[in-house]
């Protein structure tokens, strides 16, 4: 049975007031700003809106995980779409549809969640219900500009709601001040967010799947990271793993776990988004894209979109580097690395792996692979999608408890502490039944244990939308020994040149705001 959603869309549309005197009308069926935000009900309500944008096909429903794994060196586009394969070869325009649709509903984050924090303040509310919405308010609006520093490079940061015509045409930041603005949010979030639900009053009480404490200490930690401000970055870890507070995360046994419907927000999951199917939590009309509606479904296209020929879209298939790179390891009692299996669909008789969805026989050619993570092949269903089509109610996980460990790892290495990083190393492979990093790998000099990470990240999390994002913060593309690699692993990367590492700003926003710049990929 899957955990209670929290995530409705049942939330009200506020109206913009035109400034001309004949155009000041009010809708009488709506409410304006002014009107909206005045109880607490109302404050939990708006914070609860720019939820669903992550909801949303530019979002986590498909987008946003698709162009992201697509681009990576784990994974190939296999699409008769050509704006699927264009993003995965880096030859993308900037009138592309998807790539609008991300920088759309990111915005739509920022501006849902500037009207929470613009508003929510001056409400007679519980103050610390009120604290936990301001928190959730500044947690997702980092988590929208980090998704656009990321993907877009360069863009505008606008943290107020437009108050006359000229707030619409915003500069575009530099990405020192964009990068400053996530530190900030999710700082900011840090010090207002529970560490969990279970143990607070109100009426959010024990409703899972809202931004925690936790959360928003990895996604912080992370964006050091991406600074290489790797002190701050493992303090930040380092609170997750030692605590005292925050150390309530643990590795799950089973790694197929992270992905199954059956055991989300586990143990293991710091903040992850909560999809559902119709039966489960209603819904009539495919939350595609655009603003999100009452009748909105709350499913997830990624299962049906990376699911193999014959029961989904087979849009992209795992390059035969990564299948070969599980094959590198020797698990102790095992005939291949366990995450293997979950993360793809391959003919493995020795590890008595033959069979697909509700015990089909191995349908393909002995060769070939499929993606397996965030499908629901391997749990028992017959189908993909619950017998339908972009149906699937899989919750995507955006951070791990593994993630922390070997972001930490990382963190340790730069700062000259590679001793210290074997141990974080060998939690995650612990649970893979790898041998002991140490006894195999002893003694490795920094720029070692930096592909030693490399490797290892590789494996442990292969097609959940960070490997090519590694890549690029570790410079990969700008060194010809690695950029050589990639185009050994990937003939995708063949086309790719200086810039193209990021998606380029829509060409829609360019002709509407003046003041936006081109970016690097544009």
């Amino acid at each position: 049975m899957k955990i209670s959603k929290f995530l409705m869309l049942s939330f009200s549309m506020l109206v913009l007031v035109g400034c001309e005197d004949e155009l000041d009308l009010n809708n009488p069926n709506s409410m304006t700003a002014v009107e909206y935000w005045s109880n607490e009900e109302q404050a939990i309500a708006g914070v609860n809106a720019a939820y669903t944008n992550l909801l949303n096909d530019g979002y986590y429903m498909r987008m946003t995980p698709a162009l992201t794994d697509g681009r990576a060196d784990d994974f190939r586009a296999d699409s008769p779409w050509p704006d699927l394969g264009q993003v995965s070869n880096f030859t993308i325009l900037p009138t592309s549809g998807p790539i609008t649709w991300m920088w759309e509903t990111y915005y739509q984050q920022v501006f849902r969640t500037n009207q929470v924090l613009a508003n929510v303040p001056d409400i007679e509310m519980d103050q610390d219900v009120k604290d936990r919405v301001l928190g959730q308010a500044y947690f997702l609006r980092g988590l929208a500009y980090f998704h656009l520093a990321i993907n877009y490079q360069r863009v505008p940061v606008i943290l107020t709601p437009a108050q006359s015509e000229a707030d619409y045409y915003q500069p575009t930041a530099s990405e020192e001040e964009l990068w400053a603005q996530i530190v900030s949010d999710f700082s900011s979030a840090q010090e207002l967010l529970p560490v969990d639900y279970q143990s607070v009053s109100g009426p959010d009480r024990g409703q899972l799947g809202r931004a925690t404490k936790g959360a928003a200490t990895g996604f912080l930690g992370k964006t050091y990271l991406y600074m290489e401000e790797w002190s701050s970055a493992a303090e930040e870890f380092r609170k997750l793993i030692e605590g005292p507070e925050l150390n309530n995360y643990s590795l799950m046994d089973d790694y197929a776990d992270n992905f199954s419907p059956f055991s989300e927000n586990n143990a293991e999951s710091l903040f992850e988004v909560q999809f559902a199917t119709p039966d489960q939590v209603g819904g009539t009309v495919k939350n595609y894209g655009g603003n999100p509606q009452n009748d909105w479904m709350q499913v997830s296209s990624v299962g049906h979109t990376y699911a193999q020929d014959g029961f989904g879209y087979s849009d992209f298939l795992p390059t035969r580097w990564i299948y070969n790179e599980y094959n590198e390891e020797d698990p102790v009692d095992a005939e291949v690395d366990p995450r293997l299996l979950v993360s793809i669909a391959s003919y493995e008789p020795e590890a008595n792996s033959t069979t697909v969805y509700g015990g089909v026989e191995w349908p393909h050619a002995p060769d070939a692979i499929y993606p397996r993570k965030y499908t629901h092949d391997g749990y028992g269903f017959e189908t993909e999608s619950q017998g339908g089509v972009e149906l699937s109610g899989i919750n995507y996980r955006l951070m791990r408890y593994a993630d922390v460990l070997l972001m930490y790892a990382e963190a340790l290495n730069e700062m000259g502490q590679t001793q210290e990083a074997y141990q974080y190393i060998n939690d995650v492979r612990n649970r893979a039944n790898l041998p002991d990093l140490e006894e195999v790998k002893p003694n490795l000099s920094q720029e070692e244990m930096r592909d030693q990470i490399a490797h290892e990240r590789a494996l442990e999390l292969s097609m959940e939308s960070i490997r090519f994002h590694d890549i690029v913060r570790w410079g990969w593309l700008y060194d010809d020994e690695k950029l050589a690699l990639l185009r050994e692993r990937d003939s995708e990367f063949e086309t790719w040149r200086p810039g193209k590492e990021y998606l380029p700003i829509p060409q829609s926003e360019l002709d509407v705001n003046p003041n936006a710049e081109p970016n690097s990929a544009n």
